[in-house]
């Protein structure tokens, strides 16, 4: 691509994340590459590619399942025609084109303004971004407040790369997070959706986590468990059971991602909102509902809090229930019933569920073990563990001695409409 780039007359280099990893002796995920083409020259170059965004404009060029993304040196957005600023501060259209110097001063970290040309083999530094890689330093370019203004989301993505980096935070760029975090709260939830997903399965997401709550950004990501985590906090100096919790998962979806296995959001945003979910259910109970069902209301009653914020997919919302749903089942159903649940497509993550809250609640232990156990014998084998399987109490009651919901007679054709036996209303 800079190849022909190059044969076309432009100038290109690669830039970015890519440079930066490959410096410090990380993989890298992918390269960005900036030009002095404009989207449309870009385009005319390669058949395989396409021109995206109206904020931004770049081109993605396809190879494959690759896509190699491709910018124009952008200048200052004020300095001429394709700039748009809010009265916040935000910057709602950065279509300026500029110089490699320009583009540099307009890149957001020092470390992500790195241009390496294939011409030399050299890396082009405007703003003392190698330096700052040396001394383990991240840093804002230019007026720190206002770089957080135009892009509010460069709060959370400071607190993002300064965990997977290990790196330190300079003070003014410290200090300009936590004076603009709060515009936090009018990001768009997909926005802060794309960026939650990019904290925690990038293999650190142990030490973002961590880097969130010390820096006080977790309550913009998840309210309703940042305000539980507080609580933990007020009652022990130790960490409860909730943040424990949330950290084994944090730590298993890193373990996961590290040996090239799968993972899917749905697993771990369930457990960065069971407590929340856990509490509603109990105090639904109260009111008649069975385990099941209340865990499923209470979802209705947490989630849409939690999508005001980020917007979790469809796709992660509905097998996250599921999970929670199946808790109680996995803990009570006793006897043979209890064997069909290891043909539920969500059983594998359900189990996985219950074997992590497992580490940390001695009464679920049993029923961990027990479930295991029987995954690994043959069905004569099963059944007759059937007959010993422990039943957990201590979470749901006992199993159908709770109070009963009231239903409501269901009145189909018949009941609506009743004839006496043989007088030809049915069908033969």
């Amino acid at each position: 691509m800079l190849e022909r780039l190059h044969a076309g007359g432009y100038s290109s280099y690669l830039v970015g994340g890519g440079v930066r990893d490959a410096l410090l002796e990380l993989q890298p995920k992918d390269f960005d590459i900036a030009t002095d083409a404009s989207p449309e020259e870009v385009r005319s170059l390669f058949r395989n590619s396409r021109i995206i965004g109206r904020r931004f404009r770049l081109v993605h060029v396809v190879f494959g399942r690759d896509i190699i993304e491709v910018a124009t040196f952008r200048a200052d957005h004020a300095s001429g025609k394709g700039g748009e600023t809010g009265s916040d501060g935000r910057i709602l259209r950065d279509n300026v084109y500029g110089s490699i110097e320009e583009d540099a001063l307009r890149r957001d970290f020092t470390v992500n303004a790195l241009y390496f040309n294939i011409e030399d083999n050299t890396v082009v530094d405007f703003v003392g971004g190698l330096d700052d890689i040396e001394d383990g330093v991240f840093r804002l370019i230019g007026n720190p407040v206002q770089r957080c203004e135009e892009d509010p989301v460069r709060v959370l993505r400071a607190a993002r790369l300064a965990a997977k980096l290990q790196f330190d935070i300079e003070q003014d760029t410290l200090d300009a997070m936590f004076d603009t975090a709060h515009m936090l709260e009018n990001m768009p939830p997909a926005r802060l959706f794309e960026e939650a997903l990019k904290m925690f399965h990038g293999g650190y997401a142990v030490r973002s986590f961590h880097r969130l709550l010390e820096l006080d950004l977790f309550g913009y990501l998840f309210p309703q468990t940042n305000a539980r985590l507080r609580d933990e906090m007020v009652e022990s100096d130790q960490p409860g059971y909730e943040k424990q919790l949330i950290e084994a998962a944090l730590a298993n979806t890193d373990s996961r991602i590290l040996q090239d296995l799968p993972v899917t959001p749905a697993y771990l945003l369930a457990f960065m909102q069971w407590g929340a979910v856990y509490e509603c259910a109990r105090k639904l109970m109260q009111k008649g509902l069975t385990p099941s069902d209340a865990i499923w209301h209470a979802g209705d009653v947490v989630l849409p809090l939690q999508l005001r914020v980020t917007s979790i997919p469809k796709r992660f919302s509905a097998p996250m229930r599921e999970i929670w749903s199946l808790q109680p089942r996995l803990e009570q159903l006793p006897g043979n019933r209890c064997l069909a649940l290891l043909e539920n497509r969500r059983f594998r993550a359900a189990y996985d569920f219950l074997c992590l809250r497992a580490r940390f609640d001695d009464t679920l232990k049993d029923a961990a073990e027990w479930w295991t156990r029987v995954q690994e014998v043959d069905a004569t084998e099963q059944e007759q563990m059937c007959k010993d399987k422990p039943v957990v109490t201590s979470h749901w009651g006992e199993p159908g001695k709770g109070p009963k919901r009231k239903r409501r007679a269901r009145r189909g054709r018949a009941g609506r409409d009743r004839k006496s036996p043989g007088s030809g209303s049915g069908k033969q």
